[in-house]
């Protein structure tokens, strides 16, 4: 796992054998900060990334100078992980919480400029991710919800839908109020 930009640039992190997470591609994440850089004032935003895994994206957004990175996961060798980077990094930007992610939507009343959804693919509950957000008023007023998934989920009719990029087998869905 590497660091594609910012002040972390060129960091590489490494996740034990068998981790129990998919990290997304170097490939899709180049392709998805592109995309961020020109929509995003990254000193300015409150990041929660859900299912956050390797950390990739929470490490890269911190990078790029996200003022709170808030990084949920449920499973303990994730954790484990997440842990070990951020003593590594030393940010005071970055903060994580064991818990589940559904569960963290429907108890948290925080609100975020992009929330970042990186499901393991085929897991039951993905389409009500942004039901979950919308709908308890996750997002700020010009917030941004992506979702990552695999080609099995269709986002495309829901309310606050915008598009959808492919990048092989990873999928970005977009939504914004």
């Amino acid at each position: 796992m590497r660091i594609v930009s910012g002040k972390y640039k060129g960091k590489r992190f490494s996740p034990p054998k068998k981790f129990p997470s998919r990290p997304t591609t170097d490939f899709a994440k180049e392709s998805l900060f592109n995309i961020l850089e020109n929509q995003l004032y990254w000193e300015d935003i409150k990041v929660l990334d859900l299912f956050a895994g390797t950390g990739n994206i929470s490490v890269e957004m911190l990078s790029r100078g996200a003022s709170s990175v808030l990084s949920v996961d449920i499973h303990p060798v994730c954790i484990r992980h997440l842990n070990k980077m951020q003593e590594e990094l030393s940010d005071g930007n970055w903060r994580i919480l064991k818990k589940d992610a559904f569960k963290f939507l429907a108890e948290h009343p925080t609100k975020y400029d992009l929330i970042f959804a990186d499901p393991p693919f085929g897991l039951k509950g993905v389409d009500t991710l942004p039901d979950l957000v919308f709908e308890g008023e996750k997002l700020s007023q010009d917030g941004l919800l992506i979702i990552e998934h695999g080609k099995e989920n269709d986002f495309s009719t829901h309310a606050h839908f915008k598009e959808v990029r492919n990048y092989g087998g990873v999928n970005f869905s977009f939504f914004s109020q």
